[in-house]
């Protein structure tokens, strides 16, 4: 299936989603449609267990929000926000290979994927920079920013507009690996498939248990990790994962 604006790979376990719209790879509503369908069918996929979200080109991941499609701000805006906290909450890993700059909504999403990898080149960058524009970020960023680099930190990255290269972003807990340009893709790859090869039910209760804790409280995280628990002791995982452990083995999972 093709879509608009967006490259849909499959590699075995993996998919890999590329948002291609030069020249800055950034959200207009067609796009922004686009990904949604693309996020409908990654998450029917019952083959898929990773999914890798990059950007088209050598130097830019997405610089946000397209101001040529200003007319459908109003449309844009609520789809991409919802978008972004379905990625935050999707129950598959999601990655964020950040092959350049990321900005404002860019940088959203971003945030609202479970890992960051980032390429080390002068020119990538990550920043709230809305309010050079008189504007906020609007989809996710004053919630999430503080969550993963604390809220000191977070009010000076967007009240003043600061931007931060990809060792200050490491250093800052931002991306979870910074990588030089030509290893990126590699990097991202290796990681997806060691998650791919961990138990792929397990791996979803967990990360359905953190989502819920974060978005509607701590007893209904408790509650949905009781019930994550109570699922895999019942999966063919988990026999596997006890027989290969008696059995001085390597476990292979697969997802019933």
């Amino acid at each position: 299936m093709t879509y608009t604006n967006i490259m849909l790979e499959n590699q075995d376990a993996i998919r890999i989603i590329t948002v291609d719209h030069p020249p800055a790879n950034t959200w207009d509503l067609v796009t922004v449609e686009a990904f949604e369908q693309v996020i409908d069918d990654v998450e029917k996929d019952s083959d898929a267990r990773v999914v890798i979200v990059t950007g088209a080109g050598d130097k830019c991941f997405s610089a946000g929000f397209d101001v040529k499609d200003a007319a459908n701000a109003s449309l844009i805006s609520p789809k991409a926000r919802g978008l972004w906290t379905r990625i935050d909450r999707f129950s598959k890993p999601v990655i964020a290979a950040l092959n350049g700059y990321a900005l404002g909504g860019g940088l959203e999403l971003a945030m609202s994927c479970h890992f960051r990898i980032m390429v080390d080149a002068p020119k990538a960058k990550l920043g709230l920079t809305e309010l050079n524009l008189g504007i906020i970020p609007g989809w996710g960023g004053t919630q999430r920013l503080p969550r993963i680099v604390g809220r000191s930190r977070a009010l000076d990255m967007i009240l003043f507009s600061r931007m931060l290269t990809a060792r200050e972003a490491f250093e800052a807990g931002l991306v979870n690996q910074v990588t030089p340009p030509e290893r990126l893709m590699d990097d991202a790859l290796e990681l997806a498939q060691k998650l791919a090869e961990r138990p792929p039910i397990a791996v979803s209760c967990v990360l359905k248990a953190m989502a819920a804790g974060e978005y509607e409280g701590l007893e209904r995280g408790f509650e949905v990790e009781a019930e994550g628990s109570a699922r895999v002791r019942d999966s063919n995982d988990c026999i596997e994962g006890f027989q290969a452990f008696l059995e001085k083995r390597r476990p292979a999972f697969t997802g019933t």
